[in-house]
């Protein structure tokens, strides 16, 4: 499965969905929680989908297994170490086709941060 965290098209195998979704039937979690782990990850480190990609990859399966159409989040930290209540997140349902077109040119070395928002976020001035 594929999953867009900000601006890296991460691939999300059956062993670490199957992973998530034990962890939240072992320990019911909401989506609010899952949420504030994110906000908690960013603010950490607010590049944690490009320097702990597998941290990435268990929120985003996480959010799945709570929202399985949402394929795609966005988190946004001013500044390392800010206050989690400052990350600001969003989440959204994106074209498969879409995501295979960003998956093809993050593998391709040519995906850039703009093109992704651009794509999904539309954050940016077109």
């Amino acid at each position: 499965m594929l999953f867009l965290m900000n601006d890296t098209v991460l691939s999300l195998d059956a062993e670490t969905l199957a992973s998530a979704k034990q962890k939240t039937t072992a320990a019911p979690l909401n989506f609010d929680f899952i949420s504030r782990m994110g906000q908690e990850l960013y603010s950490e480190d607010p590049l944690v989908h490009k320097n702990r990609i597998e941290r990435a990859k268990r929120l985003a399966a996480l959010i799945v297994t709570k929202a399985p159409t949402v394929n795609a989040a966005l988190f946004l930290a001013p500044m390392r170490g800010c206050s989690t209540d400052q990350v600001a997140y969003r989440y959204a349902q994106v074209d498969f086709a879409v995501l295979c077109g960003l998956a093809s040119r993050q593998n391709d070395g040519a995906l850039t941060t703009v093109e992704a928002d651009r794509s999904v976020w539309k954050r940016l001035a077109a």
